[in-house]
């Protein structure tokens, strides 16, 4: 007890003493590390483009790269991109791959998104980019060149053809002077069509008119007409009628759910297909009026041209129900954990509707291990020939193996089937040699991949198949479905997103093997599933034909520029591309302005840089670094080697002071704004980013911001 008061009082004392006492600093410091201060120096800047002297450089923009997601997400990205730059770019999300879906409609909700956010921060969105060959919808465009296939109905023609076949337009009238039946202009080699020559405009459309015989109808009964069209130049017109309670309908011509009052004919053979139910008697008869624009000459295929009651008798049975799988219903089938359905709207044949597929993981021990199936209802007649035809393509080479089966397993196989990743049509035949052959299997086990098949048809050689019309697109008609899908692209996006005011219109058109040409597909060696080179259906003016959609849909002061990669690495493609931008305004296209990627390194050749700055200055456009990123080529970011690092962004935004006048900066754009996966994808490791991927600064950062004092 002792103890512990004694021990109680020594604490009192020596809390009087530190209580009443003033404390002392101690004796010796700790030095922090210089990594730390380094870093808080770093830290002490201002955002990046507090730097730029704004009263002196008004137009100049300090641009930054991020993802769509990142921007909208408002997280880290947003407010870095805000805090330090005056503009943003998008990497992906506004190329043609990422807007434009599968059935062609160009979806911008998500854009808008992104331009709503910027716009409410002042962030301005520099438009990337509108004519590329890479990252493109390519599936859709080729869909758009591949082979016209038209399957007739499988119902009687309830139209009376005679007078157009034999060209004597016999039950026909018409009220036009430039109306007759040409040989051998129709679909399909050696096939008639009507020819209608639009001499001036009309008010009325049908003063310009051919009219069909009557067309007996039952009556409750649903008919489709179906015709194939294409005109010289674009038109448009009509179908009226006579023997409907309303003569004048707007029409569902496409089949896209919308009814209109005409339908748009252009240089390819287009589908106009619709329904009518709206009877006032016992038959009807249609008009094709076209008086709406001179000048226009039409051509009608007769050989395709169809009106049938969609609930009369079938002349043609295809044995395969759902063959197109519209339905959303697809077949059955088993093997090597083997996944299978029906795809989404818009990835069938010709990016049309739906169709089958079957992904087989790997490829197994034999070609029947994998396998899908369809149940007829009833067995097929032994010893009758029957014809199978499908569409099929993959993601990658392989071969499936069709036949029609038995329950014991026998077969008559129609042979393989080579699959690439392009649409193909099928068409094979073989003989049920028993009495119980009621499937029709595909055999995949000999492909590794995902197969897409639609349009399926068997048929019976006795029960009659139905005609089958397929057309090869030629160059020329190739040339004008490119053109127009490219204008609709541009019209669509500069129209759409009114905000942007400066496009990329044309992205590294010059090859690097021939700095002086374009690429091409020709040479390219190895093409991706997104690559599509407009160059080479429209030729060298496919640029022209860019900027002067870019000029006259978009808004007289928008800033429209040609960009390209290496112009520092390689000064004959700098040189190239600048007599691209000669040739283009020769043609009678302007072009406001020149970008030069600069994915650079750590030990570019800066007098390259310097002789590029130069030579872009001398053209008079405006320069704009559009890509600039600073690898370090090493996987270990060392002091030594992040401090070259700076060394380089610093010298990047001196030359382009130094030899680029201030009238015609642009500005610079930093692609790999940071480390991180998502901002180094494409570079993985490389670190060549203002940022970490922490997102602390580098000294990058200090030397890019000194830099920009300069400006």
């Amino acid at each position: 007890m002792q103890y512990i008061n004694r021990f109680l009082v020594y604490s009192g004392v020596l809390a009087m003493v530190f209580s009443c006492a003033d404390l002392d600093p101690l004796e010796f410091a700790v030095e922090k590390p210089k990594a730390i201060q380094a870093q808080e120096e770093l830290n002490e800047y201002e955002p990046l483009k507090s730097y730029i002297d704004s009263s002196s450089n008004p137009k100049f923009k300090l641009g930054g790269a991020v993802s769509l997601s990142d921007y909208v997400n408002k997280g880290l990205a947003y407010r870095l991109i805000n805090k330090n730059f005056h503009e943003l770019t998008l990497g992906y999300g506004m190329k043609h791959g990422a807007v434009v879906q599968a059935d062609g409609t160009i979806e911008l909700r998500q854009v808008n998104e992104l331009i709503a956010a910027a716009e409410a921060v002042g962030t301005s969105v520099f438009g990337h980019t509108l004519t590329w060959h890479a990252n493109q919808n390519a599936s859709y465009l080729n869909g758009t060149l591949a082979p016209l296939v038209i399957e007739s109905p499988s119902f009687p023609n309830d139209l009376d053809k005679a007078g157009l076949e034999d060209g004597s337009l016999s039950g026909y009238t018409t009220n036009s002077q430039g109306l007759s039946i040409v040989d051998g202009q129709g679909i399909g080699e050696g096939t008639n069509a009507i020819e209608i020559q639009v001499a001036s405009a009309n008010e009325d459309p049908g003063a310009v008119r051919l009219t069909t015989p009557d067309i007996p109808v039952v009556a409750g009964h649903e008919y489709e007409v179906i015709f194939y069209i294409k005109s010289d130049q674009p038109g448009q017109g009509r179908i009226s009628f006579e023997g409907l309670n309303e003569n004048t309908p707007a029409l569902d011509y496409d089949s896209d759910g919308e009814a209109t009052e005409f339908f748009q004919t252009g240089f390819s053979w287009n589908e106009v297909r619709f329904k009518v139910k709206d009877f006032a008697g016992d038959s009807f008869s249609l008009n094709f009026d076209f008086g709406y624009s001179a000048g226009v000459t039409y051509t009608i295929d007769v050989n395709n041209l169809y009106v049938y009651d969609t609930q009369g008798d079938l002349i043609v049975s295809n044995l395969v129900e759902n063959g197109d799988f519209e339905t959303g219903t697809g077949w059955g089938g088993w093997g090597n954990n083997a996944q299978m359905g029906v795809t989404q709207d818009g990835l069938g044949y010709g990016n049309q509707g739906k169709a089958f597929f079957l992904t087989n993981p790997s490829i197994t021990g034999g070609f029947w291990e994998v396998q899908s199936v369809y149940e007829f209802p009833e067995a097929l007649t032994n010893g009758e020939m029957y014809t199978l035809s499908f569409w099929v393509k993959g993601d990658a080479e392989g071969i499936i193996r069709p036949e029609l089966q038995s329950p014991d397993y026998s077969s008559n196989g129609f042979g393989q089937v080579n699959v690439n990743q392009e649409w193909q049509r099928v068409e094979l035949s073989t003989t049920a040699t028993a009495a119980d052959r009621q499937r029709l299997i595909v055999s995949y086990g000999e492909f590794a991949g995902t197969v897409y098949i639609d349009n399926v048809s068997l048929t019976s050689a006795s029960g009659g198949g139905g005609s089958t019309t397929i057309l090869i697109r030629d160059d020329e008609v190739k040339k004008a479905i490119v053109e127009q899908e490219l204008e609709r692209w541009i019209e669509t996006m500069v129209t759409g997103l009114p905000y942007v005011n400066a496009w990329d219109v044309v992205n590294e058109p010059m090859d690097d093997g021939n700095p002086y040409e374009l690429k091409s597909a020709q040479t390219d060696s190895d093409i991706s599933s997104d690559e599509f080179y407009w160059q080479d259906y429209l030729g060298k003016d496919y640029a022209v034909k860019a900027f002067n959609l870019a000029r006259e849909f978009g808004k007289p002061e928008d800033l429209l520029f040609i960009n390209d990669y290496n112009l520092e690495y390689n000064l004959d493609k700098c040189k190239g591309l600048i007599d691209y931008v000669s040739y283009i305004e020769s043609q009678g296209a302007t072009v406001d302005g020149i970008g030069t990627q600069m994915h650079i390194s750590i030990d570019s050749d800066k007098d390259k840089i310097t002789e590029m700055f130069k030579l872009l200055a001398q053209t008079g456009k405006l320069v704009k670094v559009s890509e600039l990123d600073v690898r370090t080529n090493t996987s270990e970011a060392t002091e030594e080697i992040l401090q070259l690092q700076a060394e380089m962004y610093a010298y990047v935004v001196q030359a382009y002071i130094d030899n680029v006048p201030k009238e015609q900066r642009y500005g610079i754009t930093v692609w790999g704004i940071s480390d991180s996966p998502e901002d180094a994808s494409w570079l993985p490791g490389e670190f060549q980013g203002l940022w970490d991927i922490n997102l602390n600064r580098k000294p990058a950062y200090q030397s890019f911001a000194e830099a920009l004092k300069g400006l």
